[in-house]
């Protein structure tokens, strides 16, 4: 048996970079690096351009919830997808979604024909283009990596989403500046290629399974949904590692890097310089560096007592950061926040992944995915609403406390001894 064989049992210890190791995932890992590369450079021109044309703060907020409420209501359905049908297929579809919105920008923009209601169906088509393709894509490396190396590849793609973070809006940046709004959303439409000529021969997937598991069952709608909650709910790991990623999204989420300029402000460096730059990536840039040292030395194996005490690091990193008036020690908090925040969603994730029963794995992504990107939706209430009434220092500390008390309950119900 191949040391490519996702079936290949290994009792060794974990090495370093395990799951690129593998051929397959070096090929799944580049392409969707690319593609959310794509995703990243997407997002840069077409805010900008939907700035400069409508200067609207209610539009800006749909943005945002259009992103994040798609996969609220259609991850777990996606999940079933997956279920039933080749993850490949799936997620070539959302790419060529991807394809048509950056085309339909463009051709939108070359023709100075953009209106409001234009911006907010392709921001809609956008966001239902990510959930076809997030649950399938961790559907299917399954099928490419061997259960023992599953954590390692799961770290690697939520890498892969920090380093389209930290270099997206960079080089977004540069094509917006050398080809223009018009010819650069076009040339992005280009970066999504790879990933669906890969998928078009990768061998993984139903048809190419030694073991064939039982039948899969229709998709029935919302019953499936609940189904997929009972499934998740009747393992105490399961549960409270969807809850953990859940009730992280729902309290924090991303929602504190919208406030980052007031946070600057408030440190003395309220100007578009380099301070500010620095301050605004410093989270993604401690992420970045959890994901190459854990996978450079094999750390942080899944462990759902690992995963809560990460979570708690998190929570005390952004409180001390909401309350922080140094700028050095803001940036090197938000720099401990990246690194623990990439470590506990990932390992939480891989908990998910191991745990989920083959024949409803989809669906329990799914549901998993629906509270660790869907509640993200809400985010923006818990600190921009609140931090409206009370500042948003003092609603990102309040945040961060309400979360840890959720952790520290979800710690002692999962952690408690079992009957005998």
């Amino acid at each position: 048996m191949s040391a490519d064989s996702p079936t290949a049992a290994a009792a060794s210890p974990p090495r370093s970079f395990a799951a690129l190791r593998h051929r397959g995932y070096r090929g799944f890992f580049f392409s969707m690096a690319g593609a959310m590369m794509a995703d990243s450079i997407e997002h840069v021109i077409s805010y900008w351009v939907i700035f400069e044309k409508f200067n609207s703060p209610a539009l800006n907020g749909f943005a945002i919830v259009s992103h994040w409420l798609p996969f609220l209501l259609f991850s777990v359905y996606a999940g079933a997808l997956a279920d039933r049908f080749d993850p490949r297929r799936l997620i070539q579809i959302g790419m060529v979604i991807f394809m048509l919105v950056s085309i339909a920008w463009g051709v939108l923009f070359l023709t100075d024909t953009l209106q409001m209601w234009h911006a907010a169906v392709l921001l809609v088509a956008h966001g239902i283009a990510g959930v076809l393709w997030s649950p399938p894509s961790q559907v299917l490396l399954h099928d490419i990596v061997p259960r023992d190396q599953l954590q390692s590849a799961v770290r690697l793609n939520a890498t892969s989403r920090y380093l389209g973070m930290l270099f997206g809006p960079a080089v977004g940046g540069g094509i917006l500046l050398l080809l223009g709004p018009e010819k650069g959303i076009l040339f992005n439409a280009l970066l999504y290629l790879p990933t669906i000529l890969w998928l078009w021969k990768a061998p993984y997937g139903p048809k190419f399974r030694t073991e064939q598991g039982p039948p899969p069952r229709a998709i029935r709608g919302l019953t499936d949904i609940i189904a997929a909650i009972r499934n998740v709910a009747a393992d105490r790991t399961l549960l409270s590692m969807t809850l953990l990623a859940g009730g992280a999204s729902l309290f924090v989420g991303t929602a504190y890097q919208a406030q980052m300029p007031g946070f600057a402000h408030d440190l003395g460096h309220g100007d578009a310089d380099l301070s500010y730059s620095l301050l605004l990536s410093a989270d993604a840039a401690g992420a970045l560096t959890a994901g190459l040292l854990l996978e450079s030395r094999g750390l942080l194996q899944p462990n759902p007592r690992t995963a809560f005490l990460l979570a708690i690091v998190w929570c005390c990193a952004l409180a001390g950061f909401a309350m922080s008036n140094v700028y050095g020690l803001s940036m090197a908090l938000l720099f401990v926040a990246g690194f623990v925040e990439l470590s506990f969603f990932s390992m939480a994730q891989t908990l998910v992944q191991l745990r989920a029963p083959p024949e409803v794995r989809g669906r329990v992504i799914g549901v998993y995915s629906m509270a660790a990107l869907g509640m993200r939706t809400f985010s923006g209430v818990t600190i921009g609403v609140v931090g409206a009434m009370i500042g948003i220092h003092w609603s990102l500390a309040l945040s961060a406390t309400l979360l840890l008390t959720l952790i520290l309950t979800l710690a002692a119900f999962s952690l408690r001894p079992r009957p005998a």
